[in-house]
């Protein structure tokens, strides 16, 4: 058993214990948490299972990676702390851990990271012996295998396109969808999120993983804008009033550009209520999904929708994210330490989960 400690508790370290637990070559042996509120609780009720697991949470992180666990999922937020989070992450390689984590977007595609990122971690892996792998839904999976594994079903492709179209009142995280996301702001705020350039730090990666994997020269990446705003004020059951006015829905895209066209595109459809702009692209129900285009012959399209924590879709989308990393671990586990990307870990088929009762 590989015993894996995670950091963090919030919504993407809740399923990071849920699945932990379920993985039958895993064993949960540390949970760290940075609210005092949470120190001593156990990781059950922190997770919203209904049984204890026998780990009480702590917020001594030295301690932690002192026990020497084998793995340690990251799940806290590296958003609007990026340099905080590649600091944890770099002690706990160096402590010898697998790391896997969704937390810093510049190390999805880490053959194209900013040295000052990817150096750290390299000498981190020099000296401890652990190896780290980023990776997420959008993104993530939803912009590196997913499309790969799509495009290969089609005689001719002329274009790929990733959607994420979600409902953001939806996404328990009010400081980023208010304020990186710019919901509910005056139409001329910038959002830090949406900024020239930015979008391409956080998806240009993962463009260039898929041009490298289709074997494909990128001439440029673009970027595309459109903001909305609400024509009425709306009030949502999780993040309060949104006022007229004010920026209600974005679209975005991030265009891999071959031989002078935009061939390998992620676009982001985000609201916060589904009147705002309702003739871009819609989920086909509920809250939000992640799409799939391939344009070609045939034409391809797939549509994923997932959900947790009573059919809430965000809580889907993160606990796809989670089952991606921490399906990981045990192939981290058999291979050499290094900084692994996407298409060097294989989406691999839930071996041993088949039946297994709900943690």
């Amino acid at each position: 058993m590989i015993s894996t400690a995670v950091w963090g508790t919030g919504n993407v370290g809740r399923a990071a214990i849920r699945a932990v637990e379920a993985h039958p070559a895993l064993k949960l042996t540390n949970v760290l948490v940075h609210n005092p509120d949470k120190v001593g609780r156990d990781a059950g009720e922190l997770s919203g299972l209904d049984h204890h697991l026998g780990v009480a949470a702590t917020d001594d992180v030295d301690a932690v990676l002192a026990s020497g666990p084998r793995a340690v999922v990251y799940a806290a937020s590296g958003d609007i702390r990026p340099d905080d989070a590649l600091a944890d992450i770099v002690r706990a390689i160096r402590a010898g851990a697998l790391v896997v984590t969704p937390a810093l977007y510049a190390l999805y595609d880490p053959r194209n990271a900013p040295a000052e990122v990817r150096d750290p971690v390299l000498a981190a892996i020099a000296d401890g012996g652990g190896s780290l792998f980023v990776s997420g839904v959008d993104p993530g999976w939803g912009n590196d295998v997913l499309p790969l594994l799509i495009s290969g079903l089609g005689g001719t492709v002329d274009v790929i396109r990733c959607q994420e179209i979600f409902d953001y009142s939806s996404y328990d995280q009010p400081d980023s969808v208010r304020y990186l996301v710019g919901m509910g702001q005056p139409m001329d705020y910038q959002p830090p999120m949406l900024a020239p350039s930015v979008p391409t730090m956080v998806w240009g990666g993962q463009i260039r993983l898929m041009a490298r994997a289709l074997g494909v020269e990128l001439d440029e990446i673009r970027e595309t804008l459109e903001r909305r705003p609400l024509d009425a004020t709306i009030s949502t059951r999780s993040m309060g009033e949104f006022t007229a006015g004010t920026q209600g829905a974005v679209r975005f895209e991030v265009q891999g550009i071959v031989a002078g066209e935009p061939r390998i595109i992620i676009e982001h459809v985000t609201r916060i209520h589904p009147s705002c702009a309702p003739e871009w692209p819609a989920p086909a129900d509920g809250d939000g999904a992640h799409r799939v285009i391939v344009e070609g012959r045939p034409r391809i399209e797939v549509t994923v929708e997932a959900t947790d924590e009573n059919g809430n879709r965000a809580a889907g989308g993160n606990a796809t994210a989670v089952g991606r990393l921490v399906s990981a671990i045990d192939w981290l586990a058999a291979a050499e330490p290094g900084l692994y990307d996407a298409l060097d870990i294989p989406l691999r088929p839930a071996v041993g989960k088949l039946g297994r009762k709900h943690p």
